[in-house]
């Protein structure tokens, strides 16, 4: 899987794009709501470790996601 962070504006918080290996999108969410959009993928169980791994990604690069 890929995680993309994607820089918001005055009016458009951040999101978060995850990927799956043929770079389809499986999630894409407000980084400060991820519930919904991670228990659809069924990565709930790994929340905070995917919202860690965003809080320190750059915006704008793809970057493998090992969870």
């Amino acid at each position: 899987m890929y995680i993309i962070k994607i820089k918001g504006t005055h009016h458009i918080p951040d999101y978060i794009q995850i990927r799956d290996e043929d770079f389809t999108l499986v999630a894409y969410f407000k980084i400060t709501r991820p519930g919904r959009a991670l228990s659809r993928c069924n990565l709930t169980d790994k929340t905070d470790e995917i919202l860690n791994f965003a809080q320190k990604l750059p915006y704008g690069i793809v970057r493998k996601l090992d969870i």
